[in-house]
């Protein structure tokens, strides 16, 4: 495939646009690969990461094997979403702690659309399907009740693991890898380390996503080339369950103490703004569900009138 210099700029806005939505736990990358239309070929380039590559490159050499496993791609997309991650890692740590509603709010409207989105490339709904689907809504919603652990001390295998079970989380449309880490207990000690430039959690955190990628992609792909019906009504499910965990006006139900002994909520109860202890914000909230959800809906135009 040939691509401009242009293109590859947008790719790597493309992964900006990921990186962003994986630093919140609730809102998933995959979903804004899969929006912005490089989902599938995301998944097929990282299952290209094999030994046939290295045979390849073995025997026909770098610039060979750099297009079989679509390089230039990868580049430009992991650099995007590595740049946001760390360029937004402190806006978003603020954001949650100071303007959680309005910030939630945004991420509402952007995971509404994109529900809708993926619920349209369904082709012939029908009763399995619904099944299907409300498997997925309860599965979702089950792991957004899932009460969190929290790690007292750093063990860097573990650290590895939880990255490798995020990665798949990232990857899933309507599954935040970053709520993973929350529920493992890693979540805050990833966000320190980004904002603190931490080489050795980032590092061990970092061989975790590529091992995860390596293996899930593969598998992925394959679902997709056999079951894309159905498994985008099982995203469809699955998003539409996970609508609790981004819902921007909760309670507390209980709390824990992190590492430098500051008091973070542990489990919380979506409740309705009019009930909500405090300021519910609600016009500027319904108005960033609103800017939230034009832009998922602006994404699909544009790549409706690229194609």
């Amino acid at each position: 495939m040939s691509r401009s210099t242009r293109d590859y700029i947008i790719i790597g806005l493309k992964g900006m646009g990921m990186g962003a939505a994986d630093v919140v736990p609730g809102v998933s990358g995959g979903t804004i690969a899969f929006i912005s239309g490089i989902y599938e070929e995301l998944l097929t380039s990282i299952s290209n990461v094999n030994f046939g590559l290295l045979k390849t490159l073995k025997k026909e050499g770098f610039k060979v094997a750099w297009k079989q496993l679509n390089g230039a791609f990868l580049t430009s997309l992991f650099l995007g979403i590595f740049i946001s991650i760390v360029s937004l890692a402190k806006t978003i740590k603020y954001l949650l702690e100071n303007e959680p509603i309005l910030l939630w709010s945004f991420f509402f409207g952007l995971v509404v659309a994109s529900i809708i989105y993926i619920g349209k490339q369904v082709e012939n709904w029908n009763y399995k399907f619904l099944f299907l689907a409300m498997f997925g809504v309860a599965f979702g919603y089950i792991i957004t009740i899932a009460s969190s652990t929290t790690l007292t001390e750093i063990n860097y295998l573990f650290l590895v693991f939880a990255g490798a079970i995020a990665s798949c989380a990232m990857i899933l449309p309507g599954i935040s890898g970053s709520y993973i880490l929350l529920l493992m207990g890693v979540y805050p000690i990833v966000m320190t380390a980004i904002t603190q430039r931490d080489l050795t959690i980032i590092s061990a955190i970092g061989i975790g996503v590529i091992l995860g990628l390596l293996l899930f992609s593969r598998l992925l792909k394959w679902l997709f080339k056999k079951y894309k019906n159905q498994m985008l009504v099982l995203l469809t499910g699955l998003m539409l369950g996970s609508l609790n965990k981004v819902w921007p006006w909760k309670t507390t139900i209980s709390t824990y103490l992190n590492s430098h002994g500051e008091t973070k909520p542990l489990l919380e109860q979506s409740i309705s703004p009019f009930s909500f202890n405090g300021d519910p914000q609600l016009i500027m909230s319904i108005v960033l569900a609103i800017i939230g959800f034009l832009l998922i809906i602006g994404m699909e135009r544009v790549a409706q009138l690229k194609k």
